[in-house]
């Protein structure tokens, strides 16, 4: 299998694309380690995955707070030696669709709390294992929001954007310690963020699918096919990229 025995950290894996990606990377050989700010959630991910014969492991982690982040790391290590691949796919959206000068300041500090100050604190903390370990492989979860203008959604433009700018940067610091480090870029894709953004406008579905010219949503089995191609050895000599999966919407 693509990517058996690898040790492999997803964020964010109680549902969406986190939940898509831990069942696809079992099922592909890899040992995942599911975590999530929601326990039960993610318990019922891990349960479906060994049921099916996969290999993977709950952990209650809030990618806010930097000593569960460093716990979820070091006890990986502990159990398993090793993590070959992070996926930092924890997110959220803000509660209201505002313009920048109505924006909240609550908005604002939670969605940079989880989607920008998380990614850091789980880079920081993987790197420093990789480091210690010779080789390691990160993949950052950003959206076609950090590539490009999105409207009424400030702070998650500003903390998707950063994302992006983050990976970057650091694929060119380590890329010289064999350690890669991607982004992928989701248009709006089937999740629990769309169908909320939906849900406060019912009739935003039908605007918000003439702007992708494959007139459809993503699927979230469709983002983790990319993730599980950048998790897998074929993409070795593949760092700092930013890999946009959206329908042709960036074409507009």
């Amino acid at each position: 299998m693509e990517l058996n025995n690898k040790v492999i950290i997803v964020s964010g894996a109680g549902s969406g694309i986190g939940a898509a990606t831990a069942k696809l990377l079992s099922a592909q050989g890899a040992k995942v380690i599911a975590s999530d700010i929601d326990l039960s959630k993610v318990e019922a991910v891990v349960n479906e995955i060994t049921k099916s014969g996969g290999q993977a492991w709950a952990k209650q982690t809030d990618v806010t707070q930097f000593t569960e982040v460093a716990a979820l790391v070091s006890e990986t290590v502990a159990d398993h030696n090793q993590i070959d691949v992070m996926v930092n796919n924890a997110g959220i959206g803000g509660e209201h669709q505002r313009k920048t000068a109505e924006h909240t300041n609550e908005d604002w500090h939670n969605v940079i709390a989880v989607n920008q100050t998380g990614v850091f604190y789980c880079m920081k903390t993987a790197l420093q294992q990789m480091m210690k370990q010779g080789y390691g492989n990160i993949i950052n979860i950003a959206s076609l929001a950090g590539l490009k203008p999105s409207g009424y959604n400030l702070s998650y433009s500003a903390s998707k954007f950063a994302v992006v700018g983050m990976t970057k940067s650091a694929a060119l610091e380590y890329g010289r310690k064999n350690i890669r480090i991607n982004a992928i870029c989701p248009g709006y894709t089937q999740s629990p963020l769309l169908d909320k953004l939906i849900g406060n406008k019912p009739e935003m579905g039908d605007t918000l699918k003439k702007l992708i010219p494959m007139d459809r949503f993503g699927e979230a089995s469709e983002i983790a096919e990319a993730i599980a191609w950048l998790a897998s050895d074929k993409t070795k000599y593949i760092t700092g990229q930013t890999i946009i999966l959206d329908g042709g919407t960036s074409l507009i």
